[in-house]
């Protein structure tokens, strides 16, 4: 990424690879002659389609959105044919360019409420986490570090969904298809950083994976977005994760019933390790009670 007083680059290579992808065919427009030196379209074309002067349009290219109008925005946006994803990253980065650092956001913690941890403890037989916009887990139920176990694995603490599919083997294994995911995780870090430029942590982060990933810096280089809520891949079957027939999981869960929620998750997920010939170690109780509720499961006959 560029500094954090300027997002010039990060304008003008977006609007270039987006420009490259549309043919002045998908444009509507009628090309003479077969001597052009560009796959997508040109400058003078993109100008014409937005309605706006090329000198206009060339600045705006270069990266200077000083003072650029939504309207303007909206007919760019049109000429080059973006998503909504697309729409919303280029509004952020005008945003982006007309703030200063100074008058960025107050940075804040990343921690949850004791109340969405319980929130996510209650959701029975179902993996859940949280999140931040740099893919930092911030708070998880037993099931979902059960899914995540490779993630988890490392000592690292927060997990860091995008360290660890581009720097650890164990992804491969993780997710069914890899190079969707990982190009996902990369779309959802370039949304982030549109959104919010200054953050620190995750410029260092995308530093840090651009310098010890190949495959990390090509993705990156691609501009591509997406909305954060439609982004997130499901893992395949975790190797800590046991597939239940329907007698099975009938016979588990009236086991599990026997105890209340919010501990009701770390029963359920205890059991299904246990059944699966799986070690213990992994998923922590959250109270005195969980723990002893745990106990019982290991040691039925005390």
């Amino acid at each position: 990424m560029g500094g954090v007083t300027s997002n010039r680059s990060e304008v003008r290579d977006f609007l270039v690879s987006r420009r490259a992808k549309i043919t002045p065919a998908q444009a509507g427009l009628t090309i003479y002659g077969a001597n052009r030196r560009v796959p997508g379209l040109r400058r003078e074309e993109t100008a014409m389609l937005a309605g706006v002067s090329v000198d206009y349009y060339t600045r705006l290219e270069k990266g200077n959105l000083t003072g650029v109008s939504d309207s303007v925005l909206d007919a760019i946006a049109a000429a080059l044919q973006l998503d909504e994803a697309e729409r919303l990253y280029l509004a952020n980065l005008a945003t982006a360019a007309n703030t200063s650092p100074t008058r960025a956001r107050r940075r804040v913690a990343h921690q949850v409420r004791p109340a969405v941890q319980l929130i996510l403890d209650g959701m029975a037989n179902t993996p859940a986490f949280v999140r931040n916009g740099r893919l930092d887990i911030l708070a998880i139920n037993p099931l979902g570090e059960a899914l995540y176990a490779p993630a988890f694995a490392r000592s690292a603490r927060p997990v860091n969904l995008a360290r660890f599919r581009f720097l650890d083997p164990a992804a491969h294994q993780l997710y069914p298809d890899f190079d969707e995911s990982a190009h996902t995780t990369v779309a959802l870090l370039r949304t982030e950083a549109g959104r919010d430029p200054y953050n620190k942590a995750l410029t260092d982060l995308i530093g840090e994976l651009s310098t010890r990933s190949e495959s990390f810096r090509t993705l990156w280089a691609a501009q591509d977005v997406r909305f954060p809520q439609r982004g997130e891949p499901m893992p395949r079957k975790s190797p800590y994760v046991l597939v239940l027939t329907a007698d099975q999981r009938r016979v588990l869960e009236a086991r599990a019933r026997r105890y209340t929620s919010p501990y009701r998750e770390v029963v359920w997920a205890k059991i299904v390790r246990r059944e699966a010939g799986l070690p213990a170690r992994g998923l922590t109780g959250r109270s005195a009670r969980a723990s002893k509720i745990r106990n019982r499961i290991y040691n039925p006959d005390h």
